[in-house]
Formats: structure tokens, sequence, C-alpha cells
């Protein structure tokens, strides 16, 4: 099911960019944007976890890291990971002081999980393990193909849809169809296409690594308490990296866009205060008392 859904993603999204092609450049256009789509998802299979590590400049970490906090956090992933039945992933750091995590990877055994530098800082021990056992739950549900992949192919929409802002309305009427109008509709139409694309698959995600990293980490607690720290502080702190490549929001455990304080319409994550609730209730059920505040 879950390789079915990948497929049905990629394949609405690239006839998206097909699509977009065709209204930029006419049948040319077309024949180029299939042909540039399907390189593109064969490079996104093999190399986007590469590309959005490289992005946001994580640096992979081991026990023998100088801090006393990240090579908790390696124990911490290297036992829980052995714990869910999952080879060791890559365990790396971002330089950015936005807490967050994510995971990438086309399946469990080129996984790589991210936490960035903020996070480290703001949360204590329980709630990062709660943060990154959420993580490992992305990558035991083989989320992380799907959610990488679209964060880059998304991303290739939203750069093809400003280039027909500009050049959209060029050329013979012929080949180019559209103009300046069919341009501008492009422009705001097509990312937010893309973003529906995402939100339909990555919501119900989410409240599943919830549940599955909960369980992996023990603690459903902590988990709630990391997710109303970060989405307080995400909300004041601007990662910029996230606002450049808009797209690749969706890998993160929280929107990393909310620094800009704008509510986003199509967000691919499920309200924290929702998420919070399940968690607390999930608690409740495997008998982990409430924490005080």
């Amino acid at each position: 099911m879950n390789h079915f859904k990948t497929f049905a993603l990629l394949a609405a999204l690239t006839a998206l960019f097909v699509g977009l092609g065709y209204l930029i450049g006419g049948p040319t256009g077309m024949v180029i944007a299939l042909v540039f789509a399907g390189g593109m998802n064969l490079v996104s299979y093999w190399n986007a976890d590469k590309i959005v590590m490289k992005m946001y400049r994580a640096q992979p970490v081991d026990e023998q890291h100088p801090n006393a906090v990240v090579r908790a956090y390696v124990a911490d992933v290297v036992e829980m990971a052995k714990g869910a039945g999952l080879p060791r992933p890559v365990i790396a750091i971002i330089p950015n002081d936005q807490p967050n995590a994510f995971a990438t990877g086309r399946n469990p055994e080129n996984a790589a999980v991210c936490a960035t530098t903020g996070l480290l800082d703001m949360l204590n021990r329980d709630e990062i393990r709660g943060v990154m056992a959420h993580e490992l739950a992305h990558v035991k549900n083989r989320d992380t193909l799907t959610m990488t992949v679209t964060a880059t192919v998304a991303g290739a929409i939203a750069a093809l849809a400003n280039f027909a802002l500009f050049f959209g309305g060029g050329g013979d009427d012929e080949e180019r169809p559209g103009g300046i109008i069919g341009a501008l509709a492009l422009m705001i139409l097509a990312p937010m296409a893309a973003g529906l694309v995402q939100m339909a698959i990555s919501r119900g995600r989410e409240y599943e690594a919830d549940r599955v990293g909960a369980e992996i980490a023990g603690d459903p607690q902590a988990l709630a308490a990391a997710l109303q720290k970060i989405d307080a502080s995400a909300r004041r702190i601007v990662n910029t990296t996230a606002e450049r490549n808009p797209a690749s929001g969706q890998l993160f455990i929280i929107n990393p866009l909310a620094g800009r304080g704008a509510d986003n319409l199509f967000s691919t994550h499920p309200a924290t205060g929702n998420r919070v609730k399940a968690l607390m209730a999930l608690g409740t059920e495997m008998g982990v008392a409430p924490r005080r505040a």
C-alpha cells in the first residue's frame, strides 16, 4: 500500500509538472518537461535524502562527539532503533536555532534522522527521545521516501511556476499558450495544487508517527511536551533554509515555516493541539502519568 501511495503521488505531481510544461511551451515544452520529470523522479528516488541533508547542512555525528548532549542523542537513537527492529540510521545534527527534526531516506536500510542544534539545546533528554522516536516511526512506517521525493518534486513545481510568471507570455502563442494571464494563474495555482497533494498524504502520517513514536519511546507525554515547545519556538525563530525551500517543510516534525507568523492554508502538519490531545489520550491508555507543568 505504501508503494502504491508513493507511485500515485509521484504520478500526480509528475502530471502537474508536465502540464505546466505544456502551458509554458506547448507540445515541445510538454515533451521537455516529461523527460525532465522522468529524470528528476529517478534522481529523487536514489538521491533525494542526500539533496535534503546537503540543503540543510546536516552533519553526521556518532558516539565520539565531544558534546555530551549530542552523545546522549546518538545513544538514544541507536537504542530506540534497535528496540524498534530497525537498522542503525545515519544520525545527524543541523546547525539551526529553530528546534525541529526530520527523517529522510528511501528505506530503513538507507535512512537518516536529523535534529537541529536548537532542538538539542531547548529540550530535555526525554523530550529529545520522544521527538527522535517520532522520526524513527516515519522510518519504520516507510514514510521517508514519499516525504522526501514529494518535497523534491513539489519544489521543482514551484520553481517552474515562478519561471512561468516571467516567461509564460513570450514566444509563439501556438507553442506557448496561456500568455501572461495563464502564467500568473500558474504561479498561484500550481504550488497550491502541489501543496494539496502533500497535505492529503502527510497529516495522517504525522498522527501515525506520533502514535508509533510514542510506543517506541514508551512515553507519549514526553513527545506531547516536546511538540508544544517546538511549536511555540518555531513561531518565533525563522528557519531561513526552509523559507527558501518551502516544499521541504513537510519533512519536519513541526511546520518550520511558522517563523514568518503566517498560517499556512495548505499545511502538511495537523494542528499541534490536536496532536497533543491524541498523545495525552494514548498516555492514559498506556498508564503513563501526566507530566507536571
